[in-house]
Formats: structure tokens, C-alpha cells, sequence
């Protein structure tokens, strides 16, 4: 009689009226995207009314390039916050990858493929490393990242002895990445395009395939994964490894932006990234976003710090606003949150 009496009111609290503002977090519950597409829209037509160049094809070129980085090693990012952890050294790792692969063609005079093959395999190893720390011996990962944030950075100040390697001493196919063309009056770098192919491969696994499946159950809840017969420490090894492999394409499309390896490129990219994740609506807590939130995300990062330059704001205004940006975003995540903890 109990239970049939907690069942009813139970089903009487589920077929509730909702007021319109629980329709809208139920909406963005189920559409995390939703809230950072209409900030950046709203963001693009506020500075397209201050400054007429915003809009213009050369400025928004520039914004599609000064993102690729960013937005290359968000989508590593956004795998691992999914499963509810975080990574600091993403910007460590791909430096670190970029000075080997630099090392290695512009010193050794090893070719450029090879480099850049042996490059993928450190970010693997370097992403293997914080899988294992996380997933086998069970540390918290802001701890673990934190850490090898230290060890990658001091490891490419090691190697690099504190000088670049241009790019003329790369080869052609470490700067590849850097090449110019155009789509009508927009010019597109092949870094560009890069990142995009990582964001459409990277959509199409996480919705269409069991891994992906499996990635969202271990960040949703960890405990419910393994008794549904998911192996949580084999999908959390994958995700990190799998991060780092996207890592060292970053430290590729990096050289190209650049022109060179150099440890001094990409200093706030660790932030950066985490930024473009939150702010395009993936979960810190995980099992809830998606790639194209993050890469909204990563450009709104880009817009407004490219406005607010047109608008002669100062960097550090710029970088305030950045902040308000992250703040509001995980207050938003909070909020929306509550529509899944209520149904």
C-alpha cells in the first residue's frame, strides 16, 4: 500500500505544469549546445555593430585561425571532462610533442613524416601516462595533470635549450599545416580544416558508436557503468590516450599557426581549453556536452577576445571578460543540472 502510494506521488510530481523557465532548463538539459550558439550570436552581432571590420571576411579568417589551436585541444578536453575529470597539461603535452617533432626534423635531420609519426606516438605515450595514474592507480586527475604538467613543460624547456627551431629547418610537412587557400572570399589555413575533421570524427564516435556510449556512462555514473558490464578502467585509458594522440596533431596544426617549434607559443593553452569546454556547455561534473558545444565554445573565446581588440579594450579587460565568461557558464551548467536531478 506504502509503495503504491510513493508510486502515485511520484507520478503526480512527473506530469506536474511546468512554469516556462522549467521548460527552458528542461530544453537545455536535453540541448546543451542551445546556450553558447546564442551567446555567440549575440556576441557576433554586438561587435559587428561597434567596429564594421568585425564582419569582415579577412577578420573572421583571422578568428578561424587563432582558434584552431584551441579548438584542436578542446576536443581532446572535452573527452576527458566527460568522464568527469580534467586535464592541465594538454598545453604542456602538445608543446612538448612540437619540440620533438622539431628536434627531430630540424636537427637530426630526421624526415618530416617520420617526426611527426614518432610526435603521435609520444602524445600517446604522454596521454598513456595520465590514463594509467587516473584509471589503474586511481588518483584524482587534477592532481595527476597538474603534476605532469610540470614534468612535459620542463621536458621540452630541456630539449629546447630555450631556442625555436624555424620553420624553414622543418621541411615542408611540419609546416604543411600553414597553408593558405581560399573558400570565396574567406582564406583557410589546412590547420583549419584539420580541426575541423578532428571535430566531425570526434562527434560522429561519441554519438554513433559503442565507445562513445560507454565514455558518457562512465562520466554520468561510474559505479552504474560497471554494473551494466562497461570495463570504466579500459574506456578511461582509451580517452586519454586518445587525448594525447589529438594533443600531438595539435602540436602539428601549432607549428603551422607558428612558423616554428618553440616553447614559448600557446602559453594559456591549458586554460584556454578548459574554457571552450565549459563555456560550450560540457558538464565539469561530467556525462552531459558534446563537441559542438565545445567548439561554439572555442569561438566564442575567439570573438570576444577578438572584439573587445577591435574595440581597443585592454588585454587585461579582455581577460576579465574571459573570466566573467567561465563563471557564468559553470553557474549555467549548475542550473541546468537541476532539470535532470528533478525528473
Amino acid at each position: 500500500m506504502t509503495h503504491t502510494v510513493q508510486q502515485t506521488a511520484a507520478e503526480a510530481f512527473r506530469s506536474r505544469p511546468l512554469t516556462p523557465l522549467q521548460r527552458v532548463q528542461r530544453v537545455l538539459h536535453r540541448h546543451p549546445a542551445i546556450s553558447p550558439l546564442v551567446v555567440l550570436i549575440g556576441a557576433v552581432i554586438v561587435f559587428a555593430l561597434i567596429n564594421d571590420r568585425f564582419l569582415q571576411p579577412a577578420n573572421l579568417s583571422l578568428i578561424l585561425q587563432q582558434v584552431s589551436i584551441i579548438g584542436a585541444l578542446a576536443v581532446g578536453q572535452t573527452l576527458i571532462v566527460l568522464t568527469a575529470g580534467i586535464d592541465l597539461s594538454v598545453g604542456a603535452i602538445m608543446i612538448f610533442v612540437a619540440m620533438v617533432m622539431g628536434t627531430l626534423a630540424g636537427e637530426a635531420g630526421v624526415p618530416g613524416v617520420l617526426a611527426f609519426l614518432v610526435g603521435m606516438v609520444v602524445g600517446a605515450l604522454a596521454g598513456l601516462l595520465n590514463g594509467v595514474l587516473v584509471s589503474v592507480w586511481k588518483l584524482p586527475p587534477f592532481i595527476v595533470t597538474l603534476g605532469t604538467l610540470g614534468i612535459f613543460t620542463a621536458l621540452a624547456l630541456l630539449m629546447s635549450g630555450g631556442r625555436a627551431i624555424r620553420g624553414d629547418q622543418l621541411g615542408g610537412f611540419l609546416t604543411w599545416t600553414s597553408t593558405t587557400f581560399a573558400v570565396g572570399p574567406f582564406q583557410l589555413t589546412v590547420g583549419v580544416v584539420l580541426v575541423l575533421v578532428l571535430y566531425a570524427v570526434g562527434a560522429y564516435a561519441l554519438s554513433q558508436t559503442a565507445w562513445g556510449r560507454h565514455v558518457y556512462a562512465v562520466g554520468d555514473d561510474p559505479a552504474a557503468a560497471r554494473l551494466a558490464g562497461i570495463r570504466t578502467t579500459r574506456v578511461l585509458l582509451s580517452v586519454y590516450i586518445t587525448a594525447g594522440v589529438i594533443f600531438a596533431l595539435s602540436a602539428w596544426v601549432l607549428i603551422g599557426r607558428v612558423g616554428a617549434a618553440t616553447t614559448n607559443s600557446a602559453v594559456d593553452a591549458n586554460l584556454d581549453s578548459i574554457t571552450a569546454v565549459v563555456i560550450g556547455g560540457t558538464s565539469l561534473f561530467g556525462g552531459r556536452g558534446g563537441l559542438i558545444g565545445t567548439l561554439i565554445g572555442a569561438l566564442i573565446v575567439g570573438v570576444f577576445r577578438n572584439g573587445l581588440a577591435l574595440a581597443r579594450v585592454d588585454v587585461l579587460w579582455q581577460t576579465l571578460a574571459i573570466g566573467v565568461l567561465i563563471i557564468a557558464a559553470v553557474s549555467l551548467d549548475q542550473w541546468i543540472r537541476r532539470a535532470g536531478a528533478q525528473r
